[in-house]
């Protein structure tokens, strides 16, 4: 990193303004991201369900509908006048965008009792849109309007309807987030620093990495399916990492150009050989942790982990070129317009002293304030047994989306409107399965609770197509039990059987999700393990490490049960209890470990560091927790106010995600970090230092000091 510093010392100018240039001219192109990412992709491809929704479509074409509408019939209407308004509107749709002719009440007279509600106020129609699933739901916006008819009450619903909402609002709230946020990091920042010049240095990196991950994701959407809300994750990681990085690196300049009166090119070249060697492992670490997202089989769980991981990159580059050129340019002038002299070097001062004294009462008792903490984090965590994971459905809409309105009117009133289960029986011996085989499984199928009727909708070659249609909505808790039992049945001789279904296709998502989660998170670990391993030379330091941060994030989500699954405080903070979202579930554990692996690695590294200047283990903790609490604190509270904004969503899931990162980062910088940590480096004492002999000579470079120097380190 020495000779980084020196050529970015010398070239500044060059590479602060050739920098900005670059990032400009990435985002400039990077701007029409949203013309090029998919709304897909949130079903397992290699799933039984989907498997059968194939050769349903294939053989009989498709059978859930992309958008629905509910008509409700006005008093003063009869039912024939409204039919004839509503056709013509629906003229009006471009038939390039559909399948086949829009299905209504009217058109339809063999399906019209699960088109008409029993008191016949309401009615349906249903568009079965043409192309792949993105294709489908980017149709939305142009069929939508033809749907509705002046005078007359309409709700619209169905997949389509429900992903745009959803993708809208996502967009929404990351405007909103950062317009938000955005002037109240940079008050936060005034008040950690001093000065308006230290301040908006960090604020100016987070808004290049946000450019700067759009382009990123630009750039892999040339060559894989990615997401819409990939945006969100890169713009949200982007923006709050870029600011907590140059938090660090920020913080360490100006502690360097106080120590012993070091000019700038000496004071940037230490920051660069310590925050900046921190800040581009702790980088590779968040990048590791996020590839964990890419083992799922769904491609929106793997576009969180292409956005994350952008983010990610993107954040720490430029805070290893642009604000280190920023700085090197600024130099001494780094404290100008501050409101009082030597207001940061106070503030870090007193910081110093409270952590100080925070730290030598921990040094004194580890032992009881590990048990403690360890005690209080599992008591948190308990709810999570037994906690069972969901898919995002119409609830976790606001209660007057017309989408949920018109899902909960169809389940209310329209119940036979629902796809129900597919159910696909394939003969043996390429030969169509025989009508004996096909009644016997019918009949069982009929004797399952929730299911009204079985149906053969068609046969062709060796195959048989049946719909069981139920009582309860689609994707509800009862639909699923009966998905599970159906499956549970046995295959009648001479025929094979395997279920699909909007349902079915929710339960085998869940289902992947929970099968590969294990995997996701032994990847993480693994990587952790052995890059702090290499980084810090130590075998005892990465399992204590590891070994929080599930601790960590066991307790979060212990919490965030409480609230979403169990339902406390749901009435007030306006959520819906359900199960947890398993795409969420994902993401906030991803973000999680990699947050408190993050913040580990800031912490033990200028432990290290002090071990290496030749500190005793007592006076590395001391050196480490002093030196780092405040700027922690300060970086968990930005990251907070960045990601906070999204419990204002009217999503459930936003607000999942951003009371994850609230419960998370408060208790991980708190208790966590600056408790639990130093507590139990000094248990292990001398051990925390172990590690094979090649490793120690390649990261040790102590060198003899005196008592003094250990303790400024």
């Amino acid at each position: 990193m020495s000779q980084w510093a020196s050529t970015i010392f010398r070239r500044r100018w060059t590479v602060l303004l050739s920098t900005i240039a670059a990032i400009l001219i990435a985002g400039a192109w990077g701007s029409s991201v949203m013309d090029k990412l998919g709304a897909g992709g949130y079903s397992d491809p290699g799933s039984e369900s989907v498997h059968v929704d194939r050769v349903v479509e294939q053989h009989f074409g498709r059978h859930t509908p992309d958008v629905v509408a509910v008509y409700t019939i006005p008093d003063d209407r009869t039912i024939d006048d409204v039919g004839e308004e509503v056709h013509r509107s629906l003229e009006g749709i471009d038939p390039a965008l559909l399948d086949r002719p829009v299905v209504t009440y009217w058109n339809t007279p063999a399906g019209a009792g699960f088109l008409r509600s029993e008191d016949g106020n309401k009615v349906l129609a249903l568009v079965f849109a043409a192309g792949d699933e993105s294709a489908r739901i980017a149709a939305f916006g142009d069929i939508a309007p033809h749907l509705t008819v002046p005078g007359i009450d309409s709700q619209i619903t169905g997949l389509s309807a429900l992903a745009t909402e959803i993708n809208e609002q996502s967009q929404r709230d990351l405007v909103f987030a950062e317009m938000l946020s955005l002037p109240v990091t940079l008050v936060v920042l005034v008040t950690v620093f001093g000065g308006l010049v230290a301040a908006s240095l960090p604020v100016a990196v987070g808004l290049l990495s946000i450019l700067g991950s759009l382009a990123s994701l630009r750039l892999i959407s040339e060559f894989t399916e990615v997401n819409v809300f990939a945006v969100n994750i890169a713009s949200l990681l982007g923006l709050g990492l870029a600011i907590d990085y140059g938090l660090f690196i920020v913080s360490r300049f100006r502690e360097e150009l106080a120590r012993d009166g070091a000019d700038v090119e000496t004071a940037l070249t230490r920051t660069l050989g310590t925050a900046g060697r921190t800040i581009a492992f702790s980088a590779l670490l968040l990048m590791c942790a996020f590839a964990g997202t890419l083992v799922f089989p769904q491609p929106v769980l793997k576009s969180l982990g292409f956005g994350a991981m952008s983010a990610v990159a993107v954040a720490a580059t430029m805070s290893l070129t642009a604000l280190p050129a920023a700085l090197a340019l600024v130099g001494h002038r780094i404290g100008k317009w501050s409101w009082r002299q030597n207001t940061f070097e106070r503030g870090e001062a007193r910081a110093q002293r409270f952590w100080g004294r925070v730290t030598t009462a921990v040094l004194r008792r580890p032992g009881m304030v590990a048990f403690g903490i360890v005690s209080v984090l599992m008591l948190m965590a308990a709810p999570v047994v037994g906690v069972k994971l969901g898919d995002v459905d119409h609830t976790a809409f606001a209660p007057d989306s017309s989408a949920r309105l018109g899902a909960e009117t169809i389940a209310a009133e329209l119940p036979g409107a629902n796809s129900g289960v597919l159910i696909l029986g394939t003969g043996v011996d390429g030969a169509a399965p025989s009508p004996s085989a096909v009644a016997k499984f019918r009949h069982a199928v009929t004797g399952i609770d929730g299911v009204t009727d079985v149906a053969v909708l068609g046969s062709k070659d060796d195959v048989v197509i049946m719909q069981a249609r139920l009582s309860v909505p689609d994707r509800s808790q009862g639909a699923v039990t009966a998905v599970e039992e159906i499956r549970g049945l046995g295959e009648p001789d001479g025929m094979s059987v395997q279920i699909g279904g909007l349902t079915a296709i929710t339960v085998d998502g869940v289902d992947a999700i929970i099968t590969w989660m294990p995997v996701m998170l032994a990847v993480m670990a693994a990587a952790t393990l052995l890059l702090m391993l290499l980084a810090f030379g130590s075998i005892v330091l990465p399992i204590k490490a590891v070994a929080v941060a599930f601790m960590s994030l066991a307790a979060t989500f212990g919490i965030l049960t409480l609230v979403f699954y169990d339902g406390h405080l749901a009435g007030v903070l306006g959520v819906s209890q359900g199960p947890l979202p398993a795409g969420m579930v994902v993401l906030v554990i991803a973000v999680v470990f990699g947050l408190s692996t993050d913040y580990e690695v800031f912490l033990i590294s200028r432990m290290v560091e002090a071990r290496q200047a030749g500190a005793t283990t007592e006076e590395a903790i001391l050196v480490g927790a002093t030196r780092t609490g405040r700027v922690v604190t300060a970086a968990a509270t930005l990251l907070i106010l960045v990601t906070g904004a999204f419990t204002l969503s009217e999503l459930t899931p936003m607000r999942f995600i951003g009371m994850g990162m609230i419960i998370a980062l408060a208790l991980d910088a708190t208790l966590v970090r600056m408790l639990l940590v130093p507590a139990l480096v000094k248990l292990m004492g001398e051990a925390n230092w172990w590690g094979p002999a090649f490793l120690r000579r390649r990261t040790n470079d102590s060198r003899p000091v005196s008592a003094e120097q250990r303790v400024a380190v």
